[in-house]
C-alpha cells in the first residue's frame, strides 16, 4: 500500500497505533464537519419546515446511533457517511466519542492485519504480474458471488410459503 509504505517492516504495535491515530483524526474531522452542516440545516427554511420530524430523528440517532457508528468502521465507504450524519444530527458527543473510539480500535486492527495484508499482497502481485492479479481478483469476485447466491437460495428455501396449498386449506384457515 503506497500511502503506508513508511510502515513496512515496522512492529505491529507501531502500525496499529499509527492507523488508530489516522482513523481517530479522520472520524473526528468528519463528525465536526457534519456538526457544522447540521447547524446550517437547522437554521435554514428546510430545518424550520422539518421541525418536529428533525427533532424526532435527532433523538433516535442519539439513542440508537452508537452501535451504527461502531459497526460502520467495519465497512468501506459507509463509515464517512455515518460519521457525517452523526455530526449533522448532533449526536451527543460523549456517546459518539465512545462509539467512534471502539469502532476505531476495530478498524485499526482490521486494516493493519487483515485488509492491509490482503491489499498489500495483491498490490505486490499486481506489480509483478498484472494479469495474475486481475485473475485473482476475478476469482475472488466469483467466489463471493457464489456465496451470496447460495445464501439467498438457502434463505428462500427456509421461508415457508404464505399461500395455502389448496382451497380447503384456505377455508380451514379462515374458519378456524
Amino acid at each position: 500500500m503506497p500511502e503506508f509504505d513508511f510502515l513496512d517492516g515496522q512492529p505491529f504495535w507501531i502500525v496499529y497505533f499509527t492507523l488508530l491515530g489516522v482513523v481517530l483524526c479522520r472520524a473526528q474531522a468528519t463528525y465536526w464537519i457534519g456538526r457544522g452542516l447540521g447547524a446550517g440545516v437547522t437554521r435554514s427554511r428546510m430545518g424550520a419546515r422539518l421541525g418536529p420530524r428533525l427533532d424526532a430523528a435527532r433523538r433516535r440517532i442519539d439513542r440508537y446511533g452508537a452501535p451504527v457508528v461502531t459497526l460502520s468502521f467495519c465497512t468501506v465507504g459507509v463509515q464517512t457517511a455515518v460519521n457525517l450524519a452523526a455530526g449533522a444530527m448532533r449526536m451527543r458527543f460523549p456517546r459518539y466519542l465512545a462509539a467512534m473510539f471502539v469502532g476505531s480500535l476495530i478498524w485499526a486492527g482490521l486494516w493493519g492485519v487483515v485488509i492491509g495484508g490482503l491489499v498489500g499482497t495483491w498490490f505486490s502481485l499486481f506489480l509483478d504480474s498484472p494479469w495474475a492479479a486481475l485473475g485473482v481478483a476475478a476469482l475472488a469476485s466469483a467466489v463471493v458471488a457464489v456465496m451470496v447466491l447460495r445464501a439467498r437460495r438457502s434463505r428462500a428455501a427456509e421461508e415457508p410459503s404464505e399461500e395455502p396449498e389448496d382451497a380447503t386449506d384456505a377455508h380451514r384457515a379462515s374458519a378456524g
